[in-house]
């Protein structure tokens, strides 16, 4: 494929990217403010509802996360009854943390007002604006995915 887009075009992409990303971001910590739960913890709820039950370790790594911080976190969402620990019944040492239905609930709530606001600035929008849009971010997606499962794959054979 022919390069076609210069600097000026990559910076202004990445500047709206960014953009986006801080306004959704400031969007969903306002809708969290009505909910007893921090972002941190939304995301790591957001990881059980999508994995199903995960280890601290594994929670850890996907919030990029110290271990202890994570420990930290599921001791607070455990004690408002979002989450639970349970014992692994194949390998008793191991313990994962649960998804409870409080924690689900509050899931489904937030995305919920996450996707009316979407569907508010959305509005202004045409129907074939809308599909063009779904169907350039998943391409974006998916190249981006595709470029780092590559860059995790040659900083494994490097550590070889």
């Amino acid at each position: 494929m022919q390069k076609t887009l210069n600097t000026t075009t990559i910076a202004d992409l990445e500047k709206q990217l960014r953009y986006i990303s801080h306004i959704l971001k400031q969007k969903g910590r306002e809708i969290l403010n009505q909910y007893p739960i921090t972002p941190p913890q939304f995301i790591a709820l957001q990881w059980l509802l999508e994995e199903g039950d995960l280890t601290i370790g594994d929670l850890s790594k996907k919030l990029y996360l110290a271990f202890s911080t994570t420990t930290d976190l599921i001791d607070r969402m455990e004690k408002n009854e979002l989450v639970k620990r349970v014992r692994d019944p194949e390998d008793r040492r191991v313990v994962r943390i649960h998804l409870l239905d409080k924690g689900k609930t509050i899931i489904d709530e937030v995305i919920v007002k996450r996707q009316q606001y979407l569907e508010e600035v959305l509005y202004q929008f045409s129907k074939d604006e809308i599909t063009m849009l779904q169907s350039m971010l998943n391409k974006l997606y998916d190249e981006m995915d595709h470029y780092q499962q590559i860059s995790m794959t040659k900083t494994e054979k490097k550590g070889e």
